[in-house]
């Protein structure tokens, strides 16, 4: 049994706090709010991220961050794609040896391009031993309820990856694969967000089954085309990490992504959604990243285009939905024979 700390006491991160508690480890939960971490503490409960969740005994929340770290190996990374250089570099001058970090957190980083196992190599360097990155079909709410739950862990080192599986393998409600396909796993997890987006806007929009069920095949494709053309292997975007996480995300009222689509096709603004939400929708920062890096890259995502334009350009939803119904006749099995055709982007 080992002792690990999770870093992020949201919704995610509690969660899986609460497996590795489950599994007899020694958890570390570390929040930036102290009324957060003396409730997790006193009350045993994080109501305002898991309402109703007794947590075990085997969580301890902790404040300070170098506290939480002292003499750990491992390292859950569950913070914010927007906060993770920020935690990194806290992390960086609290430790003393190289740790393993277990990625969580699904997001690309606009303007850079950098997938999250990206930033954590440029900003741990030496102080890294391995990233591993934790990815799949998984509402925090139904963890937490330790309701049957399938994931995929993945890491340049096969061998770092079969460690971190032994680690949050639950015979009872969690179960882990492994994939050595680090770029589709981590893609396919951020990606999926936009899609999620764009579901929610068409049911917000009252469009109904067959309007979602394009969009989840659709965005698919365009998952892959990105996801392929920077290296990854098309195979990972028929598992877990890719249509099992769209589906789980692009359904599900637990998903913030899709709430906060079903609200923009209701015809609120950006900005109160956000506001409302009072989490972070990780789809929106991630649809700048993809949007940029298509364009960069060439590659054809009419999906999260027209979602960027409804985005940051203050397009009508109804409007972008109409402008992909309307674009010019295509063959769909082209998509799979450049995916499976073109060179892929070295790495």
């Amino acid at each position: 049994m080992e002792q690990i700390a999770v870093l992020g006491a949201g919704s995610w991160g509690t969660a899986l706090a609460l497996v590795l508690a489950d599994n007899g480890h020694q958890v570390r939960l570390w929040g930036h709010r102290a009324e957060q971490i003396e409730e997790i503490n006193q009350k045993r409960t994080n109501e305002k991220y898991l309402p109703g969740i007794q947590l075990p005994e085997g969580i301890v929340g902790y404040a300070d961050l170098c506290q939480a770290l002292d003499h750990i190996q491992t390292v859950v990374l569950a913070v914010p794609t927007k906060a993770i250089r920020e935690v990194l570099r806290k992390v960086r001058d609290c430790i003393h040896e190289a740790i393993t970090i277990v990625s969580v957190s699904k997001g690309i980083e606009p303007d850079t391009h950098k997938r999250v196992s990206e930033i954590v190599e440029e900003e741990l360097g030496g102080l890294l031993k391995d990233v591993v990155v934790l990815s799949g079909p998984s509402h925090a709410e139904e963890v937490s309820l330790r309701h049957p739950t399938t994931v995929t862990v993945s890491a340049k080192n096969l061998e770092a990856a079969k460690r971190i599986q032994d680690l949050f393998m639950n015979h009872q409600y969690f179960r882990v694969y492994t994939n050595p396909d680090l770029i589709g796993v981590e893609l396919g997890g951020a990606l999926k967000n936009i899609i999620a987006l764009a579901a929610g806007i068409t049911d917000g929009l009252g469009y109904g089954d067959n309007a979602k069920a394009a969009l989840i095949t659709r965005g698919l494709a365009e998952i892959a085309r990105l996801g392929c053309t920077l290296g990854a292997n098309p195979l990972t975007f028929a598992g877990l990490t890719g249509v099992g996480d769209l589906i789980v995300t692009c359904t599900s009222v637990h998903s913030r992504n899709w709430r906060a689509g079903h609200l923009l096709g209701k015809g609120k603004k950006l900005d109160e959604v956000l506001e409302s939400m009072g989490m972070v929708v990780e789809g929106v920062r991630t649809t700048k990243a993809a949007y940029q890096l298509a364009k960069k890259l060439g590659v054809k995502m009419p999906i999260t285009e027209v979602l960027y334009e409804v985005l940051f350009d203050g397009k009508d939803p109804k409007d972008a939905v109409d402008s992909l119904m309307s674009r010019g006749k295509t063959q769909e099995l082209d998509d799979l024979m450049n995916i499976l055709l073109e060179p892929k982007q070295e790495k």
